[in-house]
């Protein structure tokens, strides 16, 4: 059916309120439509609201046509124009790139600004809706309504008209932010077909995007307007404009269907017959509702509140939208190598933010789809063999670099112990090794000689930045490396690395109680506050990267002293507020006391306390930052999104246990938000979490069962969760003793 345009506010309401129902009822509902991409578009988010398939290579969303940290994902809500429907974003990251193949419908004459914005048109929020796998609004200048939605490698478009001389632009010269065309080509097949490819520089080096459109009727004319590409003085290639001529009536629709490819032009024409044959928006809208409800419907929560069911369902949404389908439906790939290679019998993936994501985003794939998870390992596996070590931030074949820590080892060791899928396991430990080793990379060669990265180390780009943050991050992966090998029966590589997961002690400075950096001759760099956020310090200060030792809770607790400074220590962290006067970092967003929710580093420890037998606290703090910093509004995300993190650490605490260190198999409990929870498993069992009377006014967990039995630990295992068990929470207005 033909969607009209509704407000969005209206559309908003309506929706929550359909969506205000039990699980017995869930499965008449359409969960997609429960979901508010709007959520995270304005304040720090970073996020899109186009139209998307679960994990799809296309992200088919609207850009306001201006470059801006505000505008990373091509959208801002705050903004009142739109130049440009392109089919690649990234989801609420803090790197401008991508926004390749962008079309832009037009009535003649049509509206064109000097300088970056180009041709464009206004639009209002009142003409704009959006679900999951869907979005639409009303272009103000033309009277064009669009509407978009997508198939795993297609992105479908449907432009209703007004009777008018119309045109369809599509832009490869346009770039935004970090993004730079460097050579691009379109090229007519038939009166409805074009294909070309669009190739650029930006934070994924050497990006190659082909793709192949069909138009539902023959354009009249192609009108092509290329210009030369030059960088340093010399030609690179060719951007290029083309424009499509249409006549139209009252009410007439087109629609635009688009595949894209990594590997070539031939390459985007199967995924487009593959997946997109026919111009039936209405049938693909339909296709990818169904896509959404299946993934959504893993996890069925009771909940009668509108805002909060469309916050849970709207963050279950978001960690599905990355990693990202790389492969063609035939398999074919383009690595690292600039080689296409092919994936037989398994699905390539890319965009995968690691440093974000190992910490809750992928603990949060091995119970809902590891099928997925399996295939994400077999892709890490491949970027080895292809790029000689596994990746730190990739995507679309290119290695960005972005962050620090090798965490993709975390993910392999994740999956290993916890038994998914068929990826060579041997291979898997080679490439964690190997990547471990890498001396000239990132200080990984002083850490291995000294024990940690030291502060005045020298590297290609000057002195080796974000040292302190490297050491830990370091540790971590190397104690992941230690528990894959020990699986594997390789003791002496797990005793090797047991050994270097322990140099987070080296960086610990007894005088002051922190981590704190050191120079190659060990001293500490003086003057030292944990307060400061320094170039040695990777996006946080002292205080957030204190906790960065997931893996031994226990000994970083005898480093400060034991149980009773180390929770003294956690207390700080909560209430010691930043002066008014304190500049904070865009990144330091969230904050209670010094935690900083707005960034990952902090999201695992609020769970600390259950180290200390105050799980009470973990509860207090946990229900504070999801009731208060997760909202039902554009604003709604206190930091960036992070490709599924920010909102992987919120599906995960809403039902009430979280994944301090994922490797482990061990989940935290806190507090669940909802009476009844239930999580769908692969294996066809259903784990249910229990918790009657859960409100705001009851806040306190008075007593804990696990199949009916009491139950006095502070955790639960991923073991406990496939056996499809039954946890159970009694809740109340307040504690009946301490401990629980």
């Amino acid at each position: 059916m033909h969607l009209l345009r509704i407000c969005y506010a209206c559309l908003l309401a309506a929706l929550l309120t359909a969506c205000a129902t039990s699980p017995k009822n869930d499965r008449t509902e359409s969960l997609a439509e429960c979901v508010n991409p709007f959520i995270g578009t304005d304040y720090t988010g970073n996020t899109y609201p186009g139209a998307q398939a679960p994990f799809g290579m296309v992200q088919l969303s609207p850009d306001n046509g201006l470059s801006g940290w505000d505008r990373i994902a091509g959208y801002f809500w705050p903004d009142s124009t739109i130049a440009g429907f392109s089919h690649t974003h990234l989801s609420g990251t803090g790197a401008g790139d991508l926004y390749d193949v962008s079309f832009m419908p037009v009535t003649l004459p049509y509206t064109e600004a000097e300088g970056a914005l180009g041709i464009h048109s206004k639009f209002s929020h009142a003409d704009e809706a959006a679900s999951a796998g869907y979005y639409q609004v009303r272009l103000t200048d033309y009277n064009i309504n669009v509407e978009l939605t997508a198939t795993p490698r297609c992105g479908i478009q449907r432009y209703t008209f007004p009777k008018a001389q119309a045109a369809v632009f599509l832009n490869l010269r346009k770039a935004m932010n970090w993004d730079f065309t460097e050579d691009s080509h379109i090229e007519q097949v038939d009166s409805v077909t074009i294909r070309g490819y669009r190739f650029s520089e930006g934070w994924a080096r050497g990006q190659r995007v082909y793709f192949c459109t069909r138009f539902s009727r023959p354009f009249e004319a192609m009108h092509l307007d290329s210009a030369a590409v030059r960088k340093e003085g010399r030609q690179t290639g060719t951007s290029v404009i083309a424009r499509f001529d249409f006549q139209t009536e009252e009410g007439e629709q087109l629609v635009v269907s688009t595949a894209l490819s990594g590997t070539s032009m031939e390459g985007a024409m199967r995924n487009l017959e593959a997946e997109a044959p026919d111009d039936d928006f209405d049938k693909y809208l339909s296709a990818a509702r169904q896509s959404w409800d299946k993934e959504l419907g893993k996890i069925e929560i009771a909940c009668e509140d509108r805002d909060e069911r469309a916050k849970f369902y709207t963050a279950l949404y978001h960690t599905m939208l990355a990693p990202t389908i790389y492969s063609d439906v035939d398999g074919a790939y383009y690595g690292p190598d600039k080689q296409v290679h092919p994936a037989e019998g398994w699905t390539n993936y890319s965009t995968f933010s690691l440093w974000d994501t190992y910490r809750a985003a992928h603990p949060l794939y091995t119970l809902l789809t590891p099928e997925r998870v399996n295939d994400m390992v077999k892709s890490f596996l491949a970027f080895y063999e292809q790029n000689g070590r596994l990746p730190v931030w990739n995507m679309w074949g290119s290695e960005t670099d972005m962050m620090i820590g090798y965490h993709a080892v975390s993910v392999i060791a994740e999956a290993c112990l916890k038994g998914i899928g068929d990826f060579d396991r041997q291979k898997a430990l080679e490439a964690c090794v190997a990547t471990a080793n890498l001396d000239d990379y990132r200080g990984i060669g002083a850490y291995k000689q000294l024990g940690y990265v030291p502060c005045d180390l020298k590297s290609g780009e000057g002195t080796e930045g974000w040292s302190l943050s490297k050491t830990l991050e370091y540790a971590y992966d190397d104690y992941c490396i230690a528990r894959l090998a020990e699986t594997l029966g390789e003791t002496k590589i797990a005793e090797a690395f047991d050994k270097r997961a322990q140099n987070y002690r080296n960086v610990f400075n007894p005088r002051t109680g922190f981590m704190q950096p050191r120079d190659s001759k060990g001293n500490f760099v003086e003057p030292f506050s944990p307060d400061d956020y320094t170039e040695h310090i990777c996006e946080s200060n002292g205080w957030h990267y204190l906790w960065n030792v997931q893996h031994d809770v226990d000994g970083l607790m005898e480093l400060m002293g034991g149980r009773e400074r180390f929770a003294q220590k956690l207390d700080s962290m909560f209430t010691y507020h930043p002066s008014d006067d304190d500049e904070l970092p865009l990144f330091s967003t969230g904050m209670i006391g010094q935690y900083a929710h707005g960034n990952e580093p902090s999201h695992h420890v609020i769970y600390l306390y259950n180290a200390v037998g105050q799980p009470e606290k973990t509860r207090q703090y946990a229900a504070q930052v999801m009731r208060e910093l997760y909202l039902n509004t554009p604003a709604g995300l206190c930091g960036n999104e992070d490709c599924g993190q920010m909102s992987a650490w919120y599906v995960f605490s809403a039902m009430g246990f979280y994944p301090v260190d994922p490797v482990s198999g061990r989940y935290e409990l806190g507090m669940p938000l909802y009476p009844e929870t239930r999580m769908h498993l692969p294996n066809g069992k259903t784990f249910t979490v229990l918790a009657p009377g859960a409100s705001r006014e009851n806040g306190y967990v008075r007593s804990v069962k696990f199949d009916g039995q009491p139950y006095d630990k502070t955790y639960i295992t991923h073991e406990q969760i496939l056996s499809g068990g039954v946890l159970e929470m009694e809740m109340g207005p307040a504690p009946v003793e301490k401990g629980l």
